[in-house]
């Protein structure tokens, strides 16, 4: 049974930064493709940053292209989801996914199957 668990979240100022972690456990990162995904309140689930599991480099939404980069560390058996330039429209739950290997669908929510608790990211203006 794979299990992850988000930290890393809190409050930040407009324009600054955090760096959100993911530790997987009951599984190798290295063979699972990870996904971030975010829910603000009243809005529907929505894919942030997805890396596969035989990928360097990750996917991003629009909204966050070049501000946020996933990234993994098979020794540490983590993903983390560096976020910088953040925005007031950034605040969220921030959930880490993970599933076995796969190549398709990275940010499709319901393509999942491991999910974290959700760890809070707060942007004040």
């Amino acid at each position: 049974q794979v299990q992850v668990v988000e930290s890393g979240g809190g409050l930040v100022q407009a324009g600054g930064s955090l760096r959100l972690s993911c530790a997987a456990s009951g599984r190798t990162v290295g063979s699972l493709s990870m996904g971030w995904f975010r829910q603000a309140p009243g809005k529907e689930r929505e894919f942030v940053a997805a890396i596969s599991w035989i990928g360097v480099s990750g996917n991003y939404a629009d909204s966050v292209k070049g501000r946020f980069t996933i990234s993994r560390d098979n020794a540490k058996n983590s993903v983390y989801l560096q976020m910088n330039g953040l925005k007031p429209e950034d605040t969220a739950v921030y959930y880490c996914a993970a599933k076995a290997r796969s190549l398709t669908e990275l940010a499709t929510w319901a393509k999942y199957d491991y999910w974290g608790q959700g760890t809070q990211v707060t942007v004040s203006s």
